[in-house]
């Protein structure tokens, strides 16, 4: 008896052995190389699992009569010009308020006031990665405050290319234009076209039909679901040999209320509204925010019916709001007003027009030549 519990307690260990060895060889067994079709159909499973939880947010900022889109795509951020002079303050509030710490690209389309006016104060505050700007020059004070800034933060521009592609977070936007630098300002309009997952979202900036058809000629694919209305909704942009091209199902305008450009332009909305194109605009919803989830696109408001035109009053010379608006920096203890960038500017930056700082007596400081 004694002999037989032996004899089974010897067979019992060693089936419990060789299952332990089995399943150790298992586990350190060296994995099999998987096919090259194997490779992609993970690949392919890996990039819908990123695109499901991705999120894209397009923040098309009020500031009036003027532009500035914040774009923030898995915690990467861009930011598309900054609206006037007078509205680098308010820009730089919302970024922080929606815990902007670094821009990953920032892009002055062109060097007018209501687009690049506020992006001094945006590159001085904030730690930027790549700035593009074209190479076109502007002799305006709010160009050279761009400029001295950039070099303040040690930063320098990158001039785009057409076709070049960049990546943010799971989003990546293609440069389309402009593919060469002419004498209308507007004309030289950065322009791009960003995908996330199935959407795609298009910008032009200020640029009017002759670029508009640069961009068509160069045989990019620029499709989108929303576009953003090129020069505030001006009937000199919109062609539509464009918006047949670009077949939105939605339509954002940035554009101040009341402004006296006479934008949007009845024609520019009659031609979105031909088209079942539902349309957002700043002047009447304030900021409008777009959310991709690379699949659906969902609002924070409901599109404009109002179908509204604008009304023109005075001149509509867009540089004239370059002279009403000219701003200056002040510090909160100082006698001086500076140009953003200033290395005074370090304990305090409040950003002021220039007549009040004449008005409280302040005097241009020598060392940084502000506007005078």
């Amino acid at each position: 008896m004694k002999h037989k519990l032996k004899h089974r307690h010897i067979a019992l260990f060693f089936m419990l052995f060789l299952l332990i060895f089995t399943s150790c060889g298992s586990v350190t067994q060296p994995e099999q190389e998987m096919t090259s079709e194997q490779v992609t159909t993970v690949e392919q499973d890996s990039s819908l699992d990123s695109s499901m939880a991705s999120t894209l947010q397009v923040h098309y900022i009020d500031v009036g009569q003027g532009d500035a889109t914040l774009l923030v795509c898995d915690g990467h951020a861009m930011l598309i010009d900054a609206g006037n002079n007078d509205k680098g303050t308010a820009v730089q509030s919302y970024l922080m308020s929606q815990n902007i710490t670094f821009l990953d690209y920032v892009i002055g389309t062109h060097p007018d006031a209501d687009h690049i006016g506020g992006l001094d104060v945006v590159i001085t505050k904030f730690d930027c990665g790549t700035i593009f700007l074209t190479d076109e020059e502007k002799d305006t004070n709010t160009y050279r405050d761009v400029v001295d800034a950039i070099n303040y933060r040690g930063y320098t521009k990158t001039v785009p290319n057409v076709g070049d592609t960049y990546v943010l977070g799971d989003a990546c936007f293609t440069i389309i234009g402009p593919t060469e630098l002419g004498m209308d300002s507007n004309g030289n309009s950065i322009a791009i076209v960003l995908q996330h997952g199935e959407n795609r979202f298009y910008f032009e900036g200020d640029a009017e039909e002759t670029e508009e058809e640069t961009i068509l000629a160069t045989g990019i694919d620029i499709s989108a679901n929303v576009y953003k209305a090129g020069h505030h909704g001006s009937k000199t942009s919109t062609s539509d040999a464009l918006l047949e091209s670009v077949a939105p199902q939605y339509a954002v305008i940035s554009v101040g209320e009341g402004n006296k450009y006479g934008h949007p332009d009845a024609e520019t909305l009659n031609k979105l509204r031909a088209k079942g194109i539902q349309v957002f605009r700043t002047d009447e919803q304030g900021t409008i925010v777009a959310t991709s989830d690379g699949n659906t696109i969902s609002w924070n408001c409901s599109s404009s019916e109002t179908w509204q035109s604008g009304e023109v009053s005075g001149s509509s010379l867009d540089d004239a709001a370059d002279v009403a608006t000219e701003t200056v920096h002040i510090t909160n203890t100082g006698e001086k007003y500076h140009a953003a960038g200033c290395r005074y500017l370090k304990d305090s930056d409040i950003e002021i027009p220039l007549s009040e700082a004449k008005n409280r007596g302040y005097t241009p400081c020598s060392q940084c030549n502000p506007p005078q």
